[in-house]
């Protein structure tokens, strides 16, 4: 059976609580390590698929002034 990266992720997290997820996504940011991209990428499309516009617009301004800082901003 093939199991896409987005699955994988998914199932991996399956039955995790609050805290496990906050974990996760907390250590994956901190470590500043690029596996970890594809999985806080899925979350992102989590989050994406199920924000209202509101929101949207909110992680949207987030991200631009971000990128707009520049990558050797972010250490």
């Amino acid at each position: 059976m093939d199991m896409s990266i987005r699955e994988h992720i998914i199932n991996n997290f399956k039955g995790d609580d609050y805290d496990s997820l906050k974990r996760a996504i907390d250590e994956s940011v901190e470590s500043n390590d690029e596996v970890t991209l594809p999985g806080l990428g899925v979350f992102l499309e989590i989050i994406w698929e199920n924000a209202d516009q509101e929101l949207k617009n909110q992680l949207i301004e987030i991200i631009k002034k971000r990128v707009e800082k520049g990558l050797e901003d972010a250490n």
